[in-house]
């Protein structure tokens, strides 16, 4: 949902603003469902465990996650897709928070969340 109302402050594409507000949002849930996120850089990247924590594991994962998105051109901030810092709660007050998920937001949250996307 973060994306969606990103969208509607941009008019950037949908996909587009998710891959602006993915990483930051994957790094601020990755503590509630680490091992999903452990298992993401093991089998999606191809991350090698040994002498690593999870945390190291997953956070290899998501730069590995960053590196290809970067590779294959996409937007990773929500300023180049045309915001603005001004936006930002706007866009917070604009994102459904659904139940569900390794964790329930909360806006606050929703708004560091599109800080570090910015």
């Amino acid at each position: 949902m973060l994306g969606q109302a990103a969208g509607a402050y941009t008019d950037a594409t949908h996909g587009m603003t998710l891959a602006a507000v993915s990483l930051p949002y994957y790094r601020h849930i990755m503590p509630y469902g680490l091992k999903k996120f452990v298992r993401f850089a093991k089998e999606v990247w191809n991350v090698h465990p040994e002498g690593k924590t999870d945390e190291q594991i997953a956070n290899e994962g998501l730069e590995a996650m960053k590196a290809w998105m970067q590779k294959i051109g996409v937007t990773l901030s929500l300023s180049a897709l045309g915001a603005t810092e001004d936006m930002l709660e706007g866009i917070a007050d604009a994102t459904i928070i659904l139940d569900g998920g390794y964790k329930v937001l909360t806006r606050d949250e929703v708004v560091e969340i599109l800080k570090q996307s910015f």
